[in-house]
């Protein structure tokens, strides 16, 4: 029998929140979290009832602003933007590095709310604070040579985030925004995360910088937070509906901005003979169950390396470690080591599992299904956002997850023959952020890699959206405007010299780095 588990201690949601109470009071009222705008904390909006993925506990829901409240705080980002871009860089960049310093104080209640919130592993909630305030202190150090010849935006940068990466991406974007001269707008996602982000902005705040927080939903607050005239630039990461409709409305108003949309990264294997490397790989392309934009979902597989594929991908598949990121055998044990927790919410894994087994019903092969019982949860706890993971063989085209992103721990295999098909099943959704093919001879790695759709393209290794100066953007229909990382982040959100042409993808152009 396996042993019957307990909440480390100190770790609970009503441990984590007092200590927000504690830290930054302004933000945190009793049960719920606090708006930011006009440079002060607002008691507005109507908080949503919200549960942790995690086991169903209660926790701060977002506080949602309606359209007239949103547009006041958009006019009041406006006014802090116009005083913010003329304070001179030595003191916006000590500012920034005091939000840092402060960050990494609280780094580790920054941590636990992410596992309550958004359910991730301790391991990966420490690395999303961590990549942060590193990426962040990298532009701290090296911002007087980005900025040479180039000034503020007209107006703040919006930044509407989904929810996986609430420090790396959305905090890691807004202090570097801030750092270059704008005052910054965020909406808090829907889905989770709020109380992490609350905490952050509140660190900042104290520190001067220029930065609303509001919570609403999208269709609510897109008025305000992307076609405004006082909006300088809209920085949107998520899927491609939504990216869509924002897409359209930056393009109507002419208005700067950096679309990170969703794709289906894919893993080609052809004449490949590394089946010990490629074994070592597929836990770790699994962490958090999946749910970032550069995971892989699909691996289209050369028909005549099938066997030895999965000689390789089953062991290894069955060595993940799948439970509640809190849960341990003493009260005073370390953190489980876990590649993942649940998915988002009990919808999201609901989701899954229907889409799975309508493209079994529809043809697909199943062939890797892990069980419950060997997943890591506490007696009688909420499991209703676990999903354990999956990998089918040959999806029906019919099914949505041939052709999109399942943002889940579901691994899809697709077999091909030729070169051609090989390209074709990797080039399936018109575009991704990463994709990588494992082959043995460079000579042909080099020949097929300039034919996958992809922004970065690995050689047998995963990549990354990455860190400091390494660029990030996304072919197709996965990007849409400036791309990001290193320098390019800074000119996405800074004007230069007249006539310049930003890297990017743009309905006329696409400009590589």
């Amino acid at each position: 029998m396996p042993p019957t588990l307990t909440l480390k201690s100190g770790t609970s949601w009503a441990d984590a929140w007092q200590r927000c109470l504690t830290v930054a009071p302004e933000a945190f009222r009793d049960d719920r979290v606090l708006n930011l705008w006009n440079a002060a904390w607002q008691t507005d909006g109507r908080a949503l009832p919200a549960v942790s993925p995690v086991d169903g506990t209660p926790v701060a829901g977002p506080p949602r602003l309606d359209r007239a409240t949103a547009r006041q705080a958009v006019r009041a980002a406006l006014d802090q933007h116009r005083a913010w871009r003329h304070v001179p860089l030595p003191e916006r960049r000590a500012r920034v590095a005091a939000t840092l310093d402060a960050l990494a104080e609280h780094r580790d209640l920054l941590a636990l709310l992410l596992v309550w919130e958004i359910g991730k592993p301790w391991r990966l909630a420490c690395a999303d604070v961590d990549r942060a305030i590193d990426g962040v202190r990298w532009y701290v150090d090296g911002i007087d040579t980005m900025l040479e010849g180039r000034a503020p935006l007209d107006g703040p940068v919006s930044n509407i985030a989904s929810w996986n990466y609430p420090m790396s991406v959305l905090v890691h974007a807004l202090l570097v925004q801030a750092l270059a001269g704008n005052a910054v707008v965020a909406k808090t996602p829907t889905d989770g995360g709020v109380a992490c982000l609350t905490l952050a902005t509140a660190l900042a705040a104290r520190e001067g910088i220029p930065v609303t927080l509001v919570s609403g939903s999208g269709g609510e607050l897109s008025e305000a937070l992307v076609r405004a005239p006082e909006i300088g630039c809209v920085s949107f990461v998520g899927g491609r509906d939504t990216g869509a409709a924002v897409a359209t409305a930056v393009a109507d108003l002419g208005k700067r901005h950096i679309l990170e949309q969703e794709g289906l990264n894919t893993w080609g294997i052809w004449n490949y003979s590394d089946w010990d490397a490629l074994g070592a790989l597929i836990p770790k392309l699994f962490d958090y169950g999946k749910q970032r934009c550069t995971a892989y979902p699909r691996f289209v597989v050369q028909r005549s390396l099938f066997d030895a594929f999965l000689a390789a991908y089953l062991p290894a598949v069955r060595t993940l470690r799948i439970g509640h990121p809190l849960a341990v055998e003493h009260p005073d044990d370390p953190y489980p080591a876990l590649d993942f927790g649940p998915v988002i919410n009990a919808a999201k894994a609901k989701e899954l599992d229907d889409q799975v087994a309508e493209a079994i019903d529809r043809g697909a092969v199943p062939l890797h299904r892990g069980t419950p019982t060997e997943a890591r949860f506490l007696p009688g706890q909420d499991t209703s956002a676990y999903v354990q993971p999956v990998t089918l063989l040959n999806p029906p085209r019919s099914s949505p997850l041939h052709h999109a992103e399942p943002f889940g721990p579901v691994d899809t295999i697709v077999l091909v023959d030729t070169e051609a098909e090989l390209l074709a099943a990797m080039n399936a959704s018109n575009g991704a952020l990463v994709a990588t093919l494992s082959t043995d001879e460079r000579a042909t790695f080099d020949r097929l890699a300039p034919q996958i759709r992809a922004f970065k393209i690995g050689h047998g290794v995963p990549r990354s959206r990455g860190d400091r100066d390494e660029l990030f953007g996304g072919f197709g229909a996965s990007w849409r405007g400036a791309f990001v990382g290193g320098e390019l982040l800074v000119r996405a959100v800074t004007r230069g010299p007249a006539g310049e042409r930003l890297p990017g993808n743009f309905p006329d152009r696409r400009l590589t780095p």
